[in-house]
């Protein structure tokens, strides 16, 4: 067993298509509200059905707060190392330290070559990148004295500035396969990131090559451990499994986690952009993985197998022992056939109110027709259901990025007409407050499949069940409302422009917003997630 002890983190890998940008765009959001800790893309400049990778990146830095970006991997080829290190320092800067250097040494070198890169050989690829590797080091020790001086045989710096220094220590992560490279991961680098699919055994294959990644390590004097390890891995979410990664999210959890603890894998990258895999990986199997290997870790006992079902790591099931939390819950929602009881929990509408205002009256909100008896949940009725909290989740915070600029505009951090101007991008201010509307800017799972229009999702569900036509009716109505609030924020801000003087009035427009906003997406979810999860968000989905 080799556990080098990493934390455990979980990643996408989404296809760059220059045809739908917008949906790159949603499929990364997605992946940062579903909870992953990265997002990162292949980086082929030679190919014009791809966005740039670099501008991708810096764009999705802006479009998103949390979620780290890396490409997966970089061509260094078409890259410059003193131009490259500046451009990552400085979206990391930019990021709040949320960039990692996926880095390659090149591979289709017809392509680099007819686009102005150099062909090398195999060979002088691994040189080139070892001297990549020492220049962007050298360029982000910004508190050394000097320039930098790499006098290499591919690259040549004669006293380049250094810096800038990124905001926090960058991993540079490379692909690699042969034992040349592998030993240069090893001895540079800080995280080797290969792709199963290129593994001719497999996982099995896995003992030999990060044996050759310690060995290049033990060579420079550095403990192996300071070498994450990470995986590029893709497969199937079904009900009854049928190889390696191709099964339910449970024969998922068992078999990563295997990977963490046998071979030191503490990074998996899911290579997919359909939607529902995305969130089972982030919601079902991540959270198995890290309970598991936390348990493992901890030398916990695991429970032994229910009858019939295969046995994980340690002759235990995929849930440490002790009270289900919500992880394991959560995992019950994934066996074959579903579960009786929707394990979505709708947010409830904060007790303290911050305005005496009130546009509606709660008490005559309709109430939704109850839930068929014993209805058994699908797992991706369970996901269809909890994907509307998962937008609201995003509307609220950008509600809490609202009254933080609120907060700034106070201590004259930011000014009124730059915090408008932040208002402005927010969803909060384009959607319109129709559920169409936000579910085809974040909703992947609709947009995906059908490309529904802004009101296509409130007609599906009053034609399928009409007792909840007088809800919609109310929550249409409540919308209408939202807007005009929301307009009402922008409306103070315009005067706090022209008179600074009035900050109470955009207090109080605030205060409303927030009061409104929360109560009306906890009603909005207590109402239709379990019918979502019955109906869809289109015809034929369920």
């Amino acid at each position: 067993m080799t556990d080098y002890g990493h934390e455990v983190l979980f990643g996408g890998f989404l296809t760059p298509d220059a045809r739908h940008p917008e949906q790159v765009v949603a499929r990364a959001r997605l992946c940062e509200q579903a909870g992953l800790d990265l997002v990162t893309f292949q980086d082929h400049p030679y190919q014009p059905g791809f966005l740039d990778t670099w501008t991708l990146m810096s764009y999705l830095a802006a479009a998103t707060s949390r979620i780290r970006l890396a490409g997966n991997v970089l061509n260094l080829p078409l890259r410059q190392p003193v131009v490259l290190a500046r451009s990552v320092a400085s979206l990391d800067l930019l990021s709040g330290g949320r960039v990692e250097l996926g880095l390659g040494t090149g591979a289709f070198w017809d392509a680099i070559e007819a686009n102005g890169g150099r062909r090398l050989t195999p060979g002088q690829a691994v040189d080139a990148l070892d001297e990549a590797i020492r220049i962007i080091r050298e360029v982000w020790a910004a508190d050394r004295r000097g320039g930098v001086r790499v006098d290499g045989e591919h690259y040549r710096v004669v006293g380049a500035k250094r810096g800038p220094a990124p905001a926090h220590p960058v991993g540079i992560w490379v692909g690699a396969y042969k034992p040349r490279l592998l030993r240069l991961v090893g001895r540079t680098a800080d995280g080797w990131l290969p792709s199963l699919s290129y593994l001719p055994n497999g996982p099995a294959d896995l003992a030999g090559l990060t044996a050759l990644v310690d060995e290049g390590a033990a060579a420079a004097g550095r403990d192996p451990a300071e070498v994450r390890r990470l995986l590029n891995v893709s497969g199937r979410f079904t009900a009854t499994g049928a190889g390696f990664l191709d099964g339910p999210p449970r024969q998922w959890v068992r078999e990563l986690t295997d990977l963490v603890l046998e071979h030191g894998t503490s990074g998996f990258v899911l290579g997919t952009d359909d939607p529902a895999s995305i969130q089972l990986f982030a919601q079902e199997v991540a959270p198995g993985v890290r309970e598991l290997v936390a348990a493992e870790r901890a030398g916990t006992i695991v429970p032994a197998p229910s009858p019939g079902e295969p046995a994980g790591p340690a002759g235990g099931t995929a849930e440490p022992a002790g009270a289900a939390g919500p992880a394991q819950v959560r995992r019950e929602t994934v066996r074959a056939g579903g579960v009786a009881g929707l394990a979505v929990t709708p947010t409830p509408a904060p007790e303290v109110r911050h305005s005496d205002h009130r546009l509606w009256d709660e008490s005559t909100r309709p109430v939704a027709p109850p839930a068929p008896a014993g209805h058994v949940y699908s797992a991706q009725a369970q996901a269809v259901g909890g994907h509307l909290v998962d937008v609201h989740d995003h509307l609220r915070r950008e509600l809490g990025e609202i009254r933080d600029l609120l907060d700034q505009v106070r201590r004259g951090v930011v000014s009124a007409g730059d915090a408008r101007g932040a208002l402005n991008r927010m969803t909060l201010r384009q959607n319109n407050w129709t559920l169409g509307a936000y579910c085809a800017a974040y909703c992947t799972l609709v947009t995906q499949h059908h490309g529904l229009e802004d009101d296509a999702i409130f007609p599906h569900l009053r034609r399928a069940d009409p007792g909840l036509v007088p809800v919609i009716d109310r929550l249409e109505q409540e919308h209408v409302v939202i807007h005009e609030v929301v307009e009402g924020v922008d409306r103070a801000l315009v005067a706090l422009i022209g008179d600074p003087g009035r900050l109470a009035d955009l207090q109080q427009a605030v205060d409303v917003l927030t009061d409104t906003l929360l109560s009306h997406l906890s009603y909005e979810e207590r109402t239709i997630v379990e019918p979502l999860a019955r109906y869809g968000f289109y015809p034929g989905q369920l």
